[in-house]
């Protein structure tokens, strides 16, 4: 599929510079994920106007730029909000810009999952990942609606989601 862009305030910046590191790192994920996550640090798309207005009370994924090496996705967390403990299809680098959103991760045991370890990412909190071992639940423990920049090493438009697989085994 082609290139898709909203036009917002910062995001062909953001773009040039994910495009940049992306490829330099093309061939190591996790090096991919923490280059990308230096430039989203950097940006000046590190804000809610990344999103208008009505579309930050809406809360869903907002794709904001999606190509064959990567997607940009703000996404709109209701207050209390839990994902299911998941893993994703490519690396990832994702910044919040709103709100506290609580990560919990996760090994892999097979017939069941441990907690390795929790964060409380606040606002300007960045962080990249890669498969494997990015096993995690993300919470919003705010009292109003979370928002966050996140950036795949996918094409969401193609892909559909970042998720690859929910884990719906014990935690012990």
């Amino acid at each position: 599929m082609g290139t898709t862009t909203l036009v917002r305030p910062g995001l062909a910046e953001l773009i040039a510079g994910v495009r940049v590191a992306a490829t330099r790192h093309a061939e190591d994920p996790r090096r991919a994920a923490h280059a990308v996550a230096d430039v989203l640090r950097a940006s000046p798309a590190l804000g809610t106007d990344i999103l208008t207005a009505a579309e930050r009370t809406e809360t869903r994924g907002h794709v904001l730029h999606a190509e064959a090496d990567f997607s940009i996705t703000a996404i709109v967390w209701s207050p209390g909000q839990i994902t299911r403990i998941h893993d994703h299809i490519a690396w990832c680098a994702f910044g919040v810009l709103e709100g506290v959103e609580h990560e919990t991760l996760y090994r892999d045991n097979g017939d069941h999952l441990t907690e390795i370890g929790q964060t409380a990412n606040h606002v300007g909190d960045v962080s990249g990942f890669a498969p494997p071992g990015d096993i995690h639940r993300v919470h919003n423990t705010s009292t109003t609606n979370a928002i966050s920049l996140h950036i795949y090493g996918a094409d969401l438009s193609v892909a559909g989601s970042s998720v690859r697989r929910y884990y719906d085994i014990p935690v012990r």
